[in-house]
């Protein structure tokens, strides 16, 4: 393999992690009213305990627990896809990825699985499903 093959390829994948990360700055500046930095850091304790308490919920699917097994080792990992010392986009690949599982799991196992095992507040549940798509509790 020769380098000019090497150095292609490399630039190819900075060129797209590039343009990832300017559809992540658009998005972030068309939704800022998604959730807001405080109100997400607020939920990490109870959206933590939520994922723990899905996971080993033994009535949901495989899939499902494995996307919340690799949704919690993508949050708990030093290693980002967006740093997150970089200003408005470090902190929202993970609002968006987190928003992006949780569709998923809604989904697949239901929104009254989140509700059943949501350790929180009624207005975290309702930022949580929010977050998801789906908009207030019923």
């Amino acid at each position: 393999m020769s380098w000019e093959t090497v150095a292609g390829a490399v630039g190819g994948v900075l060129l797209v992690y590039a343009v990832l990360l300017l559809l992540l700055w658009g998005y972030a500046r068309r939704h800022p009213e998604t959730v807001a930095m405080k109100d997400a850091l607020r939920l990490l304790p109870d959206l933590l305990r939520l994922l723990r308490r899905l996971l080993a919920d033994k009535s949901l699917g495989a899939g499902v627990r494995i996307r919340l097994a690799l949704l919690l080792a993508y949050l708990l990992s030093p290693i980002d896809l967006v740093p997150d010392f970089v200003p408005v986009l470090g902190y929202a690949d993970d609002v968006i990825i987190v928003a992006l599982v949780l569709r998923s799991v809604i989904a697949r196992a239901g929104a009254d699985a989140v509700r059943r095992h949501w350790p929180g507040t009624p207005d975290g549940l309702q930022l949580i499903l929010r977050l998801a798509g789906l908009g207030a509790p019923r």
